[in-house]
């Protein structure tokens, strides 16, 4: 343990980049945990995942534009897919989200195969490199996560099917890239797991909580201990959401709880 690395001045961008991810990620994981399409944020991020990859091999600027529209793009694409293939078979639809997924692992690996970095850019796809996150990479997810909550703000009780998926696809776009794969579905879906059984007008400030101390409490462990920070940080989170799990009421007590 070294206490002389813990300059809170490093972490700080990074904690802001997990602000920026909790923002949408959420909201959103309560509605993927609501519809029962709890590997959708998996496919969608491989996917975008797989657009980085793509536009890495045409030798653009890892963090410039261009590759971020690469990303947008296959999110978006992967979002229509999934979109209408709930249309067409609803009763599969989580195995054909997993299916999505494997193709795009998988496809990434194919792209990547002979490229003798390939290793490490897949790794820092997936787990993300959020520790090293600058002020400027933030700027564009800043926008995209105010459109985002706009969005939800403003279509909250009528937004469509296809709408979601497509605020899905751009939510994630950003935040891949940011905190990589894992982070993004232990954002999603660990912190929305962890509130499940409180009340419902306190799920959506817990679950903020927990996702806020779990981001707070992984940056500043894996300075002390020289750690990844993405793979600490989502063990931080689950055990932060286990923590407000078993804090919260028991399940039956809910259905007596008289609405406000």
């Amino acid at each position: 343990m070294n206490f002389d690395s813990l300059d809170l001045t490093i972490i700080a961008p990074a904690f802001l980049a997990g602000l920026l991810v909790l923002a949408t990620h959420v909201p959103l994981g309560a509605q993927v945990l609501k519809r029962g399409i709890v590997f959708i944020d998996l496919a969608i991020a491989q996917i975008a995942a797989l657009g980085v990859i793509a536009a890495g091999l045409m030798d653009l600027e890892p963090h410039g534009w261009q590759v971020q529209v690469a990303a947008g793009l296959a999110a978006a694409l992967g979002a229509l897919f999934l979109t209408w293939t709930e249309k067409r078979w609803p009763e599969v639809q989580e195995a054909q989200i997993g299916v999505v997924f494997v193709l795009a692992a998988t496809g990434g690996l194919l792209l990547l195969a002979h490229n003798p970095h390939g290793g490490e850019h897949l790794r820092d796809l997936l787990s993300g490199q959020i520790l090293w996150v600058s002020y400027a990479q933030l700027l564009m997810p800043a926008v995209g996560t105010l459109t985002i909550i706009a969005a939800l703000s403003l279509f909250r009780k009528r937004i469509s099917r296809l709408g979601f998926y497509l605020a899905f696809a751009l939510a994630v776009t950003a935040s891949v890239q940011l905190v990589g794969v894992y982070l993004v579905f232990a954002s999603l879906i660990i912190t929305s797991l962890g509130v499940r059984n409180h009340a419902r007008r306190r799920r959506l400030p817990l679950a903020y909580l927990t996702g806020l101390c779990g981001y707070a409490i992984g940056l500043m462990l894996s300075l002390l201990f020289d750690l990844p920070s993405g793979a600490l940080i989502v063990w931080c989170l689950s055990l932060m959401a286990v923590l407000v799990y078993a804090l919260g009421p028991e399940k039956n007590a809910l259905e007596f709880e008289v609405p406000c």
